[in-house]
């Protein structure tokens, strides 16, 4: 049954786009590359043929391009679950719901969504400059508790994670579109992903205050033969989102630090450069 949604809910502007994103359904491709950093996006869209579409507002850039002949959209979300919840849902819009009728499309179309991003290691034996693919996403910020579908949660994940960590609040645990998994480079490792509700105390750092989180705990902490492999803000929420809503998701994190062992890469900027295109690879032999 197709659903109608009011003009609070579903917000427009005068030109007829999206709120936030400030795009038309036309100016998105099927595969979507999420970045935090707004001037990451041209760091990706550089190595494209062509670009058909630049849009910016607030910290969300959008283009829209043309790599190897592979329609592709790269948008920043800025740092945070709060803005991959508004990015994911407004994409998912300008996808599955007519703007003329504000009535969701019988026919769904389904998103590639990939996240390259930066992170944090809380394991010694992952060198820096290392990329990590996330199999599972621990989501430590509360975001899809506010959404109903718990199917979508690792539900065996969650319960062992909750038990044994017990995190100031419950956590849940989210998955990669699984058979993307046996797809990847065989240098890149795989592992869990603690997606945290901040960048100093939610991860274990100390400035003037001191967190209240345990990493020794943490870095322990294993599941199906996988450990809690690194840190970030975003993939948990991208991975339960995407899940909910019928799209394929993958996060792939190069790490610029490594926790355990107090070392922060000497190069980050080649980092991302290697991460990007090892991605965009990645994205055409499998996705294109």
């Amino acid at each position: 049954m197709k659903k109608f949604i009011p003009a609070d809910e579903l917000i427009l502007n005068d030109q007829g786009r999206i709120y936030h994103l400030d795009l038309q359904p036309e100016q998105i491709a099927n595969i979507i590359i999420t970045v935090g950093d707004p001037n990451r996006v041209g760091a990706i869209t550089k190595h494209f043929d062509s670009i058909e579409v630049k849009v910016h507002k607030r910290e969300f850039f959008t283009e829209t391009g043309y790599f190897r002949n592979c329609r592709i959209t790269v948008i920043s979300t800025g740092i945070g679950t709060d803005n991959v919840d508004i990015v994911m849902n407004e994409i998912d819009a300008l996808a599955n719901i007519d703007f003329k009728t504000r009535m969701e499309k019988e026919e769904k179309t389904v998103l590639s969504f990939v996240r390259i991003g930066t992170s944090g290691s809380i394991q010694p034996d992952i060198p820096l400059d290392t990329i990590v693919a996330s199999v599972y996403g621990i989501g430590m910020d509360g975001l899809l508790h506010f959404y109903k579908g718990e199917l979508v949660f690792e539900s065996l994940l969650t319960k062992k994670f909750n038990e044994e960590i017990a995190p100031p609040i419950p956590a849940y645990a989210t998955i990669a579109y699984k058979p993307w998994l046996s797809t990847l480079p065989n240098d890149f490792v795989q592992g869990m992903t603690c997606t945290n509700t901040g960048f100093y105390g939610p991860q274990g750092r100390n400035l003037r205050l001191e967190s209240a989180l345990d990493l020794s705990l943490l870095s322990s902490f294993g599941y199906q033969n996988l450990k809690i492999t690194n840190f970030e803000m975003e993939t948990a929420a991208l991975y339960g989102l995407a899940s909910l809503m019928g799209h394929k998701a993958m996060s792939l994190n190069v790490i610029l630090a490594n926790r355990a062992n107090k070392q922060f890469s000497s190069n980050p900027l080649n980092s991302v450069d290697v991460l990007i295109e090892r991605s965009l690879d990645w994205i055409i032999e499998t996705l294109g």
